[in-house]
């Protein structure tokens, strides 16, 4: 896989089943930095947001996310808490520290890189239906991990622990709690045991993308699931996306609009396009031959643009021809259905 940069597009960052994560130059199209990994590659991210660090965090074959300097050309440290191998990785929209990473385990975990060991796992058992309600007066939109101070959530909390009915609401509040520095950390050793079992997915979890505003997560799996997840209370938001069929031994790159209305994923040698609330499919993108391995939206052209193992780079837009033959084959397609009862022998 490839990242750019995201500063400028001076650099670019590669991955790859060598056990090398690669530092290019754009100009000269050289290597100017590489760092030996101990299995296969899986992935590999930087975050868009970050001002006071250059890292590359790695997902590999090897059950530890390892962090890359850019800046020193060393590595800097080791997350340690997965099962099994690491197969996607996402920084968080909302803050350079936080980081989400997605194992063969079936575990998705979210990590503060300033702190040892994790500090929330995502439970599928653990679900909310529907969208966050509104924000309450006098919390920042951009910063939706503030919303933790007033949320109905923590009021119940609150008012639990005054009467001491509920010491399991108390431990979901604790693995609930993000930190942003005056906000007291809750570090992976204070993880139950239940807790640092729990598990996202019924198999790996294969791709990781987090909506453009930092409140939604979402997860695809080797069970061929795509869950929507809740940043800020760690809920499954129960979005029943429709049926799908994914690849299960290699990492998806998945993509999201900027609304966030839409979701892109590559299922098989086409890409689905799904209503990202209701779980409906939107639309269906067929012209690769084989497996889909990526795609990536952009919002300033309106396009999409996915890779293939047939070793093709596709651009989708609303111009493009196969949009209006897509579009003529399914009206088509309705017609015969509704015109099929008007025939007879």
């Amino acid at each position: 896989m490839a990242i750019w940069y995201p500063v400028d597009t001076g650099l670019f960052v590669t991955a790859s089943f060598d056990q090398y994560v690669k530092v290019w130059d754009t100009n000269l199209t050289q290597v100017v930095m590489d760092f030996k990994m101990p299995g296969k590659v899986y992935s590999a991210a930087m975050s868009p947001i970050a001002s006071t660090h250059m890292l590359i965090a790695t997902g590999s074959a090897d059950v530890q996310v390892r962090l890359c300097d850019i800046a020193s050309g060393a590595f800097t440290h080791t997350l340690s808490g997965h099962r099994d191998g690491i197969m996607s990785l996402e920084w968080s929209a909302s803050s350079e520290w936080i980081l989400m990473s997605g194992g063969c385990d079936g575990a998705i975990r979210f990590w503060d890189i300033r702190r040892a060991g994790c500090f929330c796992v995502l439970d599928q058992s653990r679900s909310q239906l529907g969208r966050r309600p509104p924000f309450p007066e006098g919390t920042s939109e951009k910063d939706p991990m503030n919303s933790l101070k007033s949320s109905p959530s923590s009021k119940i909390y609150s008012a639990q622990q005054r009467t001491g009915k509920s010491k399991q609401s108390r431990t979901l509040h604790k693995s609930q709690i993000l930190g942003h520095g005056h906000i007291q950390q809750r570090l992976h050793p204070g993880l139950s045991s239940s807790q640092n079992r729990a598990t996202a997915h019924y198999g790996a979890v294969t791709g990781l993308r987090a909506t453009t505003d930092g409140m939604y997560l979402l997860s695809s799996g080797s069970d061929s699931r795509l869950r929507l997840w809740d940043i800020d209370s760690g809920y499954n938001t129960l979005v029943n996306f429709e049926a799908m069929r994914l690849q299960t031994s290699k990492p998806l790159q998945l993509a999201v609009t900027e609304d966030p209305s839409l979701v892109f994923i590559p299922c098989m040698a086409s890409i689905k396009a799904y209503n990202l609330w209701s779980g409906m499919t939107f639309q269906t993108f067929r012209g690769h031959y084989e497996p889909v391995n990526c795609c990536y939206y952009s919002a300033q052209e309106q396009e999409l643009y996915t890779g293939s193992n047939d070793r093709q780079i596709l651009v989708w837009s609303p111009s493009t021809p196969a949009f209006t033959e897509m579009e003529d084959d399914d009206k088509r397609q309705r017609d015969f259905v509704v015109d099929e009862d008007n025939w007879s022998d």
